[in-house]
């Protein structure tokens, strides 16, 4: 596979944007376990190797197991994810494939006990971050280095 176009060239502004929005999610509270942990799940329901590739590296800096990132893909038959982490898997999951989900209310009920209002946004912003980011680098064949 061969990359299509460099973005970042084509599209300064549209990349500082995108970046200012990284910077944001990267202010909120979610922890940078679990925020690497959503990234990585979006990733993989958009088949973005480049993204996948940057964020389990990411994973492995703040202290994730092999062992989790090898299951993460089976989080809801593997028992090694907090329900706060499958409350947020289950969201990001959701979020992601919103033309097919419709985001639920029972996916929403299931979110609401483990987080806060702020949280919620602050995750469904970071879910809007990184399937912006699985886009335009799925789309202009973007790969691992």
């Amino acid at each position: 596979m061969q990359s299509r176009l460099d973005f970042y060239k084509a599209s300064p502004s549209g990349t500082r944007a995108m970046i200012a929005l990284e910077e944001t999610v990267g202010k909120s509270t979610i922890d940078k376990s679990l925020a690497e942990l959503v990234r990585i799940r979006a990733s993989q329901l958009n088949g973005c190797a480049f993204c996948l590739d940057m964020h389990v590296a990411d994973a492995r800096k703040h202290g994730e197991t092999e062992r989790r990132l090898a299951t993460i893909a089976a989080w809801r038959e593997a028992p090694f994810f907090t329900e706060r982490e499958r409350a947020a898997l289950e969201w990001t999951e959701s979020v992601t494939l919103i033309a097919q989900t419709r985001v639920p209310d029972e996916v929403w009920e299931a979110v609401k006990p483990h987080f806060t209002e702020q949280e919620i946004s602050d995750l469904t912003l970071l879910i809007i971050a990184i399937n912006g980011w699985n886009r335009i680098a799925v789309s202009f064949r973007k790969l691992p280095e």
